[in-house]
Order: C-alpha cells, then structure tokens, then sequence
C-alpha cells in the first residue's frame, strides 16, 4: 500500500482488505449523525445567483434491518467488553434507529483500532445526540481508562432552540489506543483582551507585563539576601530569579553567579522595573509572539465555514481547515500517517497535506472522491501524486458499477469529465444527469453543458430527446455518455444538431458529442473551451501553499 491514497467503498471492507495492523499515527472520523436528517449537496452557481441545483449524496437515516441484525449477531458471537456494550443498547433502545446506527459504528470503530500504531490517538466527530452513546461504544472498544478529552467546538454563535437551551455546539471524542501515547503542545494566540489586560506597558523593546521578582517565604541563602537597599525577608518572601531568561542571554557566564549578581544582569539588560522607594522591584515580562495558551478541550476560536467562505466547498458537513490541522498538529509530526474512514469532501486530506503528513481517505460515494481530487487538484496542484483505488478502470468494472449500484455508476462517469450530477426531483423534466458550467464570451456571463448518462441500450432517440433539453435549457452543447457505442443513426443525428462557436476561443464544438465509457477511460473528453482555465462548474478550493513542519503554532 503506498502512501496518499483515496478508497473509494466500504471503509469497513476497505480497511479490512488493504489496511495493515499498526499503520496509522493518527485517526479522524465525521461518520454521518444519526439525525434523522436528509443532506443535499448544494453547489453555488458562479453567477451569484442561489443555487438552483442539488444532489442528495446520503441519507443520514439508519433503520433497523436484516443487516443490522447480522452486524449485530457477528460482533455478540465475537464476545468481549463491545459484544456486551452493545447487547446493554439493545436492552435499553430495542430495535432503533439510534441502535442501526451504533452497530454500523462498532466493527468499524474495532477495525480502526487495529491499524492504528500503538501510541495513536483518534478524534471521533459527533453531535451531542448520539455522543454519549459513542463514548460508551469507543470506552468498550479502546478502554475507558485511554479516555483522554470530551472536545466541545462552538461551531455555531446562535441557534434558537424550541423551549430548550439553543444547540451550537458538536462533540469531538479523543481516545488512545493506549497509555503510552504522543501528545505536541500546541499554542493558539491570545486574545485582543487578553493582550491589553495583561500586557498594559511597553517601551522600545516591546509590550511587556509586570512579573514577580520574588516568591513566598523566607530563605536563609543568597536569595534571601539584601539587594540594593531591598531585602525581601521584610515582605516574608525571596527573591525568584527567572533563570530562564538568564539562560537565554547569559548561556554561559550565569551558571556560577549569586542571585545578587544575577539581579544586577537583569538590571543592566533593562529587565528591571523600579518602583516607588520601599517597594520590590518587579520582571519586565515581553510579550512572546511565539507564545500562546496551550489549546484547551472548549475550542471558542475556530469558526465555522461561513456561506461566502473561499474555503466553502458546498459540502453539507464540511468542517473548518483551521479545525483539523489543530487536532493534526497535536496528535502527529509531519511525515505521520493520517487517516479518514469517513472522508466527505477531504478537509483531514487537505490539513494533512498541508501540514507534511501522509494521508489515506476513504469514501463510499464517487460524488465524494471526484469532490476531493477536485480538491487537491485545485489546492496543490497537478504535482502531488496519489493513488484513487476502487473506482472502475475497465469497461468490466465500469458494467459491475453500474449493475450493482445506478446511481453511482453515473456519479463516476460524470466525475470522469469533470462533471457535477444534478438531481432529479420527482415529476421534474428528465433528461439532465449532470452539468458543466464555463464562462462565455461576454464577461459575468455563463454558458452550460448538459450530459446525460446511459447505462443500458442507446438509440437515436436518445440523441434526440438530448438535442430537446439543450435547446429547453439553452444549452450550448450535449453529452451522451453510453456504456455501448453509438449507432450510425445516432451519429448522423448528432451531426444535424451543428456546432457551437466561442469567439473568445476563435473555433466551433459540436452542439451534441457521443462519448463511450471506453473512449472516456481512454482519456478521450468533452470538445469544449479548455475546462481548467474557464471552468465554473465545482466551487474552486483555495490554492494553498505547503506549511513549513510547525507542530506548536496555530496560526
């Protein structure tokens, strides 16, 4: 198994199959939430206007069924502390959804903890509607005693709640999978008031606070001595050197000196602040920038991705960069492994790569894993290599695809040409499976490309019910993507639909184009203006800049 690799499938049949014992150094999950909720992909159109286009990509309902029965049956025969945990759910919930939900949960939660290395930690995203429940599961799974923090991140600053306290937060678990575990600092700025409350002075060296110089109670050695008319035995105190600073201007010399002549140091290098006769002098304390308070288990600081975001993907449980690469920073050191079993839209891949760790992601929707190479195409560029393994790469895959699964089948053929699915709503017009959007000759203005998708048998009737909807839609150019080659009638009626002419590009498309699964796998694509340059179809991700390896600093 090389390292940077996208799964496309189960990730418990994934990671059962191609996951080694003891591979990973870090693990993030965001599985769906048992919410009852059902998630559409929304994609913004690049005129400014709402988006008119959706695509259910999961239903975040579990139902009790025949193969949470068998899930069920599998973990209890396997016995130990998860077999007796879930057994507890189904005596306390019976046959529900919630309980669906934790037994999908549970082997996959087991396999996890076989490939993570022995001093891995892993973060399990959830809303406070099921988290209690998980926590007892992973507490079962990897031993309530490698418990390490309830995270709460305020992902939300209001949220009106009917006759109850508004919800605006979700709930990260962070288990290890043993005592013996990694952890790196990390630091997060202060605040603005945190700064003018405590660092109130400066001068040309800084901002700077006021520090003590000496501690509580009396010594008999030479930092109970007087120094320069000061004895702190009258307050009932010593004097306190901060031998660290020392250390840092004087590495050498102040290893042998008496505290007397360590004050007169600090006092020639201007770190002594006099007061009023009578009165202790105090340490000038700078303001570090490379400092910070150490990140707490209630993140305050980390907003969620606002509608306008540039980081905004249109992906429905899409979490903040600044998230991830926290929880990175503290768990793993750059060349690390991550890995996401549930990786959505790729934000864990995006952090990590951008961090220097090495990722595995794996997702069981093909909308999902075009959205992420989308991602890391946009983000990094066409230089980082990694691998995409489960999707079809033979006419044979492509027809075991579509006979096993329609939908997706059609999500990856559309994602072959860079394309975003549209939803068919019940009782809308059909013949619209996916859309490319591109900007035309005039400047703001967008023309569209209509593709439909075709498993099965195709005739030229097919060919004209496309030339129909481009012409309904205004359309500039139509698609036909078949699994079987196009007959010769549906040729020359393709033919009779003309060409489009872009001025900007000085050349003319074909208005309707016939393409095979074959041909696309080939590396044939769409006769259009150069999608990379002009495209507008998926909301771009930010080109970022690789991160020079900083385990402490968030920002």
């Amino acid at each position: 198994m090389s390292d940077n690799v996208l799964y496309y499938g189960d990730n418990l049949d994934v990671m059962r199959r191609y996951i080694k014992d003891e591979t990973a150094d870090l693990v993030y999950l965001d599985p769906p939430f048992n919410s009852n909720a059902d998630y559409n992909v929304l994609f913004a159109e690049k005129n400014g206007g709402q988006a008119a286009s959706q695509i259910r990509a999961f239903k975040d309902t579990w139902t009790w069924n025949i193969e949470s029965e068998e899930t069920y049956a599998d973990m209890v025969m396997s016995g130990g502390r998860t077999a007796n945990c879930l057994q507890a759910f189904r005596t306390i919930l019976g046959e529900c959804d919630m309980l669906a939900y934790l037994v999908m949960m549970a082997p996959r939660l087991v396999e996890l903890r076989r490939v993570m290395k022995p001093a891995a930690g892993i973060y399990l995203h959830c809303d406070p509607a099921a988290g209690h429940y998980l926590k007892m599961l992973m507490d079962a799974v990897f031993g309530a005693d490698n418990f390490r923090n309830e995270i709460i991140w305020k992902r939300t600053s209001a949220h009106s709640g009917s006759r109850r306290w508004g919800p605006v937060h979700d709930v990260i678990l962070f288990y290890t999978k043993s005592d013996d575990y990694v952890w790196y600092p990390v630091f997060q700025d202060y605040s603005e008031e945190y700064l003018e409350r405590f660092y109130r002075f400066s001068d040309a060296k800084g901002r700077y606070r006021s520090g003590d110089l000496t501690g509580a109670g009396k010594r008999t050695g030479d930092s109970g001595k007087p120094w320069r008319g000061v004895d702190p035995t009258d307050s009932g105190r010593h004097w306190a050197v901060p031998n660290k600073v020392l250390q840092e201007l004087f590495p050498e010399e102040c290893e042998n000196w008496s505290v007397q002549e360590k004050l007169d140091a600090l006092d020639g290098a201007g770190l002594i602040i006099w007061p009023m006769k009578g009165r202790i002098p105090s340490f000038k304390r700078y303001y570090n920038e490379n400092a910070g308070v150490p990140i707490t288990d209630v993140i305050t600081d980390i907003n969620p991705i606002g509608a306008q975001a540039a980081e905004r993907l249109g992906y429905p449980t899409q979490k903040p960069v600044a998230l991830l690469e926290r929880i990175l920073k503290a768990g793993s050191k750059p060349g690390d492994l991550v890995l996401d079993p549930f990786c959505g839209c790729g934000t864990t891949i995006a952090a990590a790569e951008n961090l220097g760790r090495r990722w595995i992601g794996i997702d069981i929707t093909h909308l999902a894993i075009t959205l992420i190479k989308t991602r890391i195409r946009d983000s990094f560029g066409d230089s980082l290599n990694f691998s995409v393994l489960g999707e079809p790469v033979s006419l044979p895959d492509a027809q075991a695809l579509a006979a096993s699964d329609p939908y997706q089948f059609q999500w990856w053929a559309l994602g072959l040409v860079g394309a975003r699915p549209v939803e068919q709503k019940k009782g809308a017009d059909k013949g619209i499976d996916g859309r490319i959007v591109f900007m035309g000759d005039n400047p703001g203005s967008f023309e569209n490309v209509i593709l439909s998708v075709k498993a099965g048998h195709v005739g030229v009737a097919h060919v004209r019910d496309l030339k129909g909807v481009i012409e309904r839609e205004n359309a500039v150019v139509g698609v036909l993507i078949s699994m079987r080659e196009a007959t010769s009638a549906m040729r020359t009626e393709a033919v009779s639909a003309g060409f489009y002419e872009s001025k900007n590009w000085g050349k003319k498309y074909p208005r309707i184009q016939l393409l095979t699964i074959s041909e696309l796998l080939a590396g044939k694509t769409i006769d259009m203006p150069p999608l990379r340059q002009v495209s507008a179809t998926f909301k771009k991700a930010p080109k970022i800049k690789t991160k020079a390896p900083d385990n402490g600093r968030l920002f």
